[in-house]
């Protein structure tokens, strides 16, 4: 027993330690937890971000001073939204065209398969109905564009729709969308587009490329009459539709069904948002797809939507502010007959079945086909033509293209300008003039900041205060700052600071470990949800608001560094610079972009769970969704991890369980300190 009393008593003291260190942990869960902001105040916010920044229609005063409005707004978004960067190498590639097996169709027309390239190397599968016998003169062609189909060209309504048309004497064209069809790859999904963008090409080329290329194709026809040609499609279609027929006069006719609605819908209506290449980068900062509507005057378009679409673009919310955009500049070209409108009522839904369809034979009859006595916009019966995916499959190269194949020949050369200087004046000036590039590259702002008090508590000898920081007056970012007895800081791995403000991906309330860390190393901790992390979420219902944010002309990345150093600030105030600490990739990516930025409040940062490069975001097929602020338009053409960790020197940067690619990435980075006089070793 003598034995066995110390050994029971030291169990004893382990257990009572253990649960001490278990109550201790909870403790600062419960505060972590805690929630701060009103329920769907983010939401509200970002709404309203948006809203403030979308472009109203002008008022105009002829239909000449409108046409010169539009070639300049057709001009513009082609130039600075879609061929930026290797996009316009895309285009300037010859248009290239494999015409394949024809088949029988049906009564009145055959098939002939083809695929052509969009870009270099991806090739887009398409279907052409041709019409039999073969008459004398040219005849109308139609463009039918897919939507989020994963059938594609394949699925019946569109093959009713492109066999009706051949039947009336047009050449139908169905094409193949990116991510349906036959094109149905992983490397093809949409939000994989903006693994381009980070690259500072523009994703949404692709897109605009495969229906550009698309018409093309038809109007190398011979038979096609180029001053018959429509654009037709549902859904994403409907997107298709009307921005080819807005920017490309060379579609006489328009028709997009239940595809898009004002960037205002969108702002109110999280289900309009659709993806990324719906609402790409900056297209917002030129024009509204009110704009787009009009801009198709003064030529046919019919506008059709559904009464109770069970997807997205309800007839009584998108379609009233495209007629009020678009009916005055129709009105200018005494052509208000030419602008049309159709409602679905049965079913309703989110369709393009046959009511919608014989509203469009019906279009193309009053324009294509004006006078004709025999022509009819009543649906002709073809359910028994109807074809297999297999019957209308299109032989396709082995290995194609696609966002992530793209994307990763695009970052090989990247970033442009790698190498850091070997001076320390050139350094000097080297980091002034990048950090100018950043500044504007990620869109940072000089937030001012007031804080509001929401509560406070204590629990044991420590105080946590709840904050509600409100930024710019434009966001607010929840806060809780914790703190034991009088801060001291010696947190390991850092020299001595005040204070830290803590960050993490999954939110703050996911930190508490990192949290007690610094509390036990007697740090003043403030831990913060930035704009898109824990209780300031970008996402509502499942609708990435992200995407809107980024189309109006900002950057999620430059808002979230611009909140993180604004709370430097305030929290450096009478203090001295602050730590940062952060927890994860996405996380660690703001806190170097706010630490590049903000030299005097913020003293240090630490980084738990970086990225070694941003090539990684792309090496492992990320899509935007899962982070959203790494896709930042052109950040990886001009930085990588190493050259914002370069920026803040000669401040330290740790970066803490180094991978073996941070080892190989970032190995000149100690050299680099040392240019400043510094002996810190970033790697640990």
């Amino acid at each position: 027993m003598i034995r066995v009393i110390p050994l029971l008593l030291i169990g004893w003291a382990l257990m009572c330690q253990g649960s001490v260190a278990a109550d201790d942990e909870a403790q600062v869960r419960a505060v972590l937890e805690r929630e701060i902001l009103a329920p769907k105040q983010t939401e509200q916010e970002i709404r309203a971000y948006c809203r403030s920044r979308v472009l109203p229609m002008p008022a105009m005063p002829s239909a000449a001073a409108w046409q010169a409005t539009a070639a300049q707004l057709r001009a513009a978004v082609l130039e600075k939204i879609i061929y930026r960067g290797q996009a316009v190498h895309w285009r300037d590639a010859p248009l290239r065209t494999d015409w394949q097996k024809t088949i029988p169709g049906g009564p009145g027309y055959h098939i002939r398969k083809l695929r052509y390239e969009a870009l270099p190397g991806l090739w887009i599968p398409a279907v052409l109905y041709e019409p039999e016998p073969e008459r004398p003169g040219q005849v109308p062609g139609v463009l039918n564009v897919n939507g989020h189909e994963p059938k594609g060209n394949a699925v019946p309504y569109k093959q009713i729709r492109a066999i009706n048309q051949a039947k009336r004497g047009m050449l139908a064209l169905n094409v193949d969308w990116l991510y349906m069809g036959q094109l149905r790859e992983d490397g093809l999904m949409h939000w994989r587009m903006n693994q381009i963008d980070l690259c500072g090409s523009s994703g949404v080329a692709v897109f605009y490329l495969a229906m550009k290329r698309g018409l093309d194709v038809l109007l190398s026809l011979p038979r096609t009459d180029p001053a018959r040609v429509a654009v037709t499609g549902v859904s994403g279609g409907g997107w298709q539709t009307i921005t080819l027929s807005a920017l490309d006069a060379r579609v006489t006719l328009a028709n997009p069904v239940a595809g898009y609605s004002s960037l205002l819908n969108r702002a109110d209506n999280g289900r309009d948002l659709g993806d990324s290449e719906q609402t790409p980068n900056d297209l917002g900062t030129l024009l509204d797809y009110t704009h787009l509507t009009a801009m198709v005057a003064p030529r046919p378009l019919l506008l059709t939507y559904n009464a109770e679409d069970d997807c997205c673009f309800w007839a009584r919310t998108a379609l009233p502010p495209l007629l009020k955009a678009a009916q005055p500049i129709y009105q200018l070209f005494h052509k208000p007959q030419a602008l049309r409108s159709h409602i679905n009522k049965v079913p309703g839904t989110h369709n393009y079945e046959q009511d919608n369809r014989e509203a469009c034979y019906r279009m193309l009859g009053d324009f294509f086909f004006a006078g004709s006595k025999d022509y009819s916009s009543k649906e002709i019966p073809c359910d028994k033509e109807i074809k297999s995916p297999q019957e209308l499959k299109v032989a396709m190269p082995e290995k194609n293209e696609d966002f992530n194949s793209l994307a990763l020949k695009l970052a090989k050369s990247l970033p442009r300008e790698p190498e850091l200087p070997r001076e320390k004046k050139a350094a000097l000036r080297w980091q002034q003039q990048r950090r100018v590039q950043l500044r504007s590259l990620i869109r940072a702002s000089d937030y001012a900041l007031h804080a509001v008090a929401a509560g406070s508590e204590t629990y044991g000898s420590r105080k946590a205060t709840y904050w509600r920081l409100s930024i710019g007056k434009v966001w607010t970012v929840p806060a809780v700052e914790a703190v034991e007895g009088q801060p001291k800081g010696t947190v390991p791995l850092c020299a001595p600071t005040q204070t830290a403000i803590l960050l993490a991906d999954a939110g703050r309330r996911t930190a508490v470990v990192g949290a007690l860390r610094l509390l036990n190393s007697d740090y003043r901790v403030i831990a913060i949800d930035p704009l898109g992390f824990g209780e300031a979420p970008t996402t509502s219902d499942g609708h990435p608001f992200a995407i809107l944010i980024s189309c109006v002309g900002g950057r999620l990345l430059g808002i979230q560094a611009s909140q993180l150093a604004a709370v430097a600030r305030w929290a450096a105030a009478g203090q001295g610079p602050v730590t940062v600490v952060s927890y994860g990739p996405r996380s660690s990516v703001v806190a170097l972009a706010a630490a590049a930025l903000e030299e005097k409040a913020i003293g240090r940062v630490e980084l738990n769970g970086s990225l070694a490069s941003l090539k990684e975001v792309i090496e492992q097929n990320r899509c935007l969704p899962e982070c959203p602020e790494l896709f930042c338009f052109g950040l990886l053409e001009s930085f990588d991890i190493r050259q914002m960790a370069a920026l803040i020197a000669p401040r330290p940067v740790t970066l803490i369980a180094a991978t073996p690619r941070m080892k190989a990435e970032l190995k000149d980075l100690a050299a680099w300190y040392q240019l400043f006089g510094s002996r810190h070793q970033p790697l640990r």
